[in-house]
């Protein structure tokens, strides 16, 4: 929480509101990632919990470098909103491009 504060409120805030209630993991590449967070379930829906994009949040000693490493998805820089994957296996390509907000 205290390298990516953004990335935690908004995860931790639109699960307390119910918005990952019952939504499916929308895409799955073996070896690499599954993703969930957006309601309409096909990869295209999801707003932040402020109703608008926000920024990345990167540190260069927090990488993709193990599973259940759960990161922002986004669509280019600074774009991220309610969506999330979870890593299953080391994805170093990753780093940078996308905010790590979790580690199970």
């Amino acid at each position: 929480p205290n390298t990516h504060p953004k990335a935690v409120e908004n995860f931790v805030g639109l699960a307390k509101k119910g918005n990952y209630d019952h939504v499916k993991f929308h895409r799955v590449i073996k070896g690499c990632m599954i993703q969930t967070g957006d309601p309409l379930g096909d990869g295209t829906g999801g707003e932040s919990l402020w109703g608008h994009d926000f920024e990345d949040e990167f540190n260069k000693a927090i990488k993709h470098d193990r599973s259940f490493t759960v990161s922002m998805a986004n669509a280019g820089p600074n774009t991220n909103a309610s969506q999330f994957f979870i890593t299953v296996a080391p994805t170093p390509w990753l780093d940078n491009k996308h905010t790590i907000f979790g580690r199970a």
